[in-house]
């Protein structure tokens, strides 16, 4: 009995084996429904048929509710004299019910009747008594298992729809069609879902504005977390167009950082890089909260733009650093979550940002995408067969032209 899962497989199973040994007229199950409090009649064989869809039986109510009520056995060798007897089949004078129990719960019952006056006897109570505490255990595990099946199938269904929701947040084009400027980005999570983040706004015009985020942790917490900081980043961004004195990214890092840090959420914090192009100043800023250094490539060498920074969340005071660079057609920016750095293969050696620098200069030819690819192609050939600890994300941004910087399409390469 307990290697069958199935739950009508089971009591179909049961009815069967209870005829080799006592000979029945009619045999049912009833399992009780703790929300309705009432006996659920699940298999009911007749004479060898097997009709089901028996009206429920309250708890308490007949010899089936009494014997499920005082979790005892009822053996009564002639119904018509027992009041407690409920006349539902015709024919039916004497009855046996087992409660099926487990440890101290009752589950369900064991129900035989018979034409015959006297057809059950004391051996008859103590053979199904020993069958029915082995068959409560194999009920309750076909039943937790179905019910496991059914949370693991909604589980399923609400996961994808998640993968969904969060791609569709990913942004999918360049804000009002700037041109002169080539972007491209690819995100890996570790799970089904990850807590890595990307954006790309234009607050202002010939202003694009790049945010690359990694939460700590993994799954739908960090998904959601994740949601909620992107919403915050397009938020304070775009509160430049109102203020009158325009933010800088290190600004942006503090107010997010306070705001994060107020909801008590001691568990969670956000690596994050916010990046500022303006294209008419010719210049990039850059404020970061304790992601992997951004790369810069120019004149033929790529470095690391050094930006040190406390996790936003981690502490209410906490201040950031912006650090101005200069802007020159050919230059090329590599932004990268923990995920690419800190990969590691399988003697555990880290890829390293040494290694992030040389597939730049080696690819710093060609168009962000394909420097996108190679990134994520060098990792994966790096770690080999490795399992992947932590989500992976890249923005290469690539400066090609330095002229008024809008154009009617352009599209973001993911």
């Amino acid at each position: 009995m307990s290697a069958i899962l199935d739950p009508d497989e089971l009591l179909t199973r049961l009815a069967q084996l209870i005829k080799r040994v006592i000979d029945y007229r009619i045999f049912g199950i009833a399992l009780l429904d703790e929300e309705t409090q009432s006996l659920d009649l699940k298999v009911t064989i007749r004479f060898g048929d097997d009709p089901r869809a028996v009206t429920p039986v309250k708890l308490g109510d007949g010899l089936v509710g009494y014997a499920a009520l005082h979790k005892e056995v009822v053996l009564v060798p002639d119904v018509t004299k027992d009041p407690r007897y409920i006349d539902a089949v015709p024919g039916v004078r004497s009855e046996l019910v087992v409660p099926l129990l487990l440890k101290d719960r009752c589950i369900g019952v064991f129900d035989l009747e018979s034409p015959e006056v006297n057809a059950f006897n004391k051996k008859h109570v103590k053979l199904l008594t020993l069958l029915a505490s082995e068959a409560a255990v194999a009920i309750e595990n076909a039943r937790l298992v179905e019910s496991i099946k059914a949370n693991e199938a909604r589980f399923e269904k609400e996961l994808r729809f998640a993968q969904r929701v969060q791609m569709a947040l990913l942004p999918q084009e360049l804000p009002k069609r700037l041109r002169g400027v080539d972007v491209a980005w690819h995100f890996d999570p570790a799970r089904e879902l990850g807590g890595d983040l990307c954006d790309f706004l234009s607050p202002e015009p010939n202003t694009l504005v790049v945010a690359l985020g990694d939460v700590s942790g993994k799954g739908v917490p960090a998904a959601l977390y994740s949601a909620a900081i992107g919403e915050m980043v397009r938020g304070r961004t775009f509160r430049r167009r109102l203020e009158k004195t325009n933010s800088t990214p290190a600004s942006v890092l503090a107010g997010m950082n306070r705001i994060l840090h107020e909801r008590n959420l001691e568990e969670y914090y956000c690596t994050l890089c916010y990046a500022m192009f303006e294209f008419k100043k010719k210049s990039a800023t850059f404020a970061n909260s304790g992601l992997p250094f951004p790369v810069k490539f120019s004149n033929g060498k790529a470095t690391q733009i050094e930006l040190p920074g406390i996790p936003l969340g981690s502490f209410g005071s906490s201040q950031y650093d912006d650090v101005t660079v200069p802007l020159e057609v050919g230059d090329i920016f590599v932004l990268c979550s923990d995920g690419i750095f800190e990969a590691f293969d399988e003697e555990s050696h880290e890829f390293g940002a040494q290694r992030v620098i040389d597939v730049i200069e080696r690819t710093h030819t060609q168009p962000a995408k394909e420097i996108v690819s190679a990134l994520f192609s060098a990792v994966q050939t790096f770690c080999g067969d490795a399992e992947q600890s932590d989500d992976r994300t890249v923005v290469v941004v690539k400066i090609n032209s330095l002229g008024p910087q809008i154009s009617q399409k352009s599209t973001i390469v993911s």
